[in-house]
């Protein structure tokens, strides 16, 4: 092992760069060079977005929400857009362009951080012959394999403190605030957010919600003298017997939809069934920003030394997982197979039941 690459993909998440210090630094202690390629797989393609990367380039990154190498969304070799003379755009395949690059470069592995998209497109590409290890990042903390990644707890901090400073304003005017929060199609970030911020309605994808149970739990609160209420949606929460909200297709080259409005509708919907001052809020993007929480960073820096012990010892189309209290490897075949959703057993649910939190349903 000489001569290592590490690229990030995907939606961006705190603690990114916390991953590109600790590959850096333990790949330059052992004597191998590092390089980092530019908005995903771009360095492969283009050398002049391929960079080297010394211990003094990632000095004081650490704390720095983002990545200094950049991501992209529409980064699939397999599925890349291009745009023809004619300025049409269409997908073409060229992930035989990559491959060559990696090895004209004389790459010896390949560190690919990202969620269940990039570590899929990973996996395809070590299917190929190429070296990978990935590292797990995902502000939704969806993957099944290891029990936390990196950016989760960053989010979940934004969003709790975004409904601390929502109650004062619910507060003051008897109002109902609805607050969307990220998460597709598991509800972790809506779940810890509501406990820790004070929710009194929590709607996950995981329980398909009643509307008659929503309101209820607002108008229990008025009879008990609390003439406001927080309630916070997960962008892939649905009615009973209705669909998860989209606000349309994601770009080209991504063959997922786009999650959103369900906030803007359940705030409508209790405006007209129960009368009251409704107010909607989507977090978004605000829970991907800033700079990581002690635990993102920490968490991120032992992804990246142990991606870096993983390479040394030769364990390629594997991904780095955390099985507290150590850190372990996993095919990535397996790491991508389904997405993590809530046990709907688990304590934290059960003490936001015991707490009093609605969690949509009839219990």
């Amino acid at each position: 092992m000489n001569k290592i690459v590490i690229s990030t993909g995907g939606g961006d998440a705190p603690g990114l760069n916390a991953v590109i210090f600790a590959v850096v630094k333990s790949a330059t202690k052992l004597g191998w060079e590092v390089y980092g390629s530019l908005q995903g797989y771009q360095g492969f393609l283009d050398k002049d977005k391929m960079v080297r990367l010394m211990p003094a380039d990632v000095q004081e990154i650490t704390s720095i929400g983002g990545t200094i190498l950049g991501t992209t969304n529409r980064g699939n070799p397999f599925s890349m857009p291009i745009k023809n003379f004619a300025g049409e755009e269409k997908l073409i395949d060229v992930s035989d362009k990559v491959m060559a690059g990696f090895r004209r470069m004389s790459f010896d592995c390949h560190i690919a951080v990202g969620g269940d998209g990039s570590l899929e497109i990973a996996h395809r590409f070590a299917e190929m012959g190429m070296p990978v290890i990935g590292v797990p990042k995902t502000i939704d903390n969806d993957l099944e394999a290891t029990d936390r990644t990196f950016g989760f707890d960053t989010a979940v901090s934004t969003a709790t403190e975004a409904l601390d400073k929502l109650h004062s304003t619910a507060k003051s005017h008897d109002r109902v605030m609805v607050v969307e929060v990220m998460g597709r199609d598991s509800g972790w970030i809506a779940l810890y957010s509501g406990i820790c911020g004070g929710a009194d309605v929590v709607l996950l994808p995981e329980i398909p919600f009643d509307m008659d149970a929503v309101c209820a739990k607002i108008t229990e609160n008025e009879l008990h003298g609390k003439r406001y209420s927080i309630v916070v949606v997960a962008e892939g929460a649905k009615e009973e017997g209705g669909s998860v909200r989209t606000r349309g297709k994601g770009e080209a080259g991504r063959e997922e939809v786009l999650l959103g409005g369900i906030g803007e509708w359940v705030a409508e919907e209790i405006r007209q069934r129960i009368g009251k001052d409704t107010r909607s809020l989507v977090l978004g993007h605000l829970q991907r920003g800033g700079s990581p929480t002690t635990f993102d960073r920490l968490l991120a820096l032992r992804f990246g030394a142990a991606a870096v012990r993983f390479a040394a010892e030769g364990q390629f189309d594997r991904m780095v997982a955390w099985t507290p209290p150590t850190m372990s490897s996993v095919m990535l075949e397996d790491a991508i197979r389904c997405r993590k959703q809530v046990d709907l057993k688990s304590d934290k649910v059960l003490t936001a039941r015991s707490i009093g939190i609605c969690l949509g349903d009839k219990e």
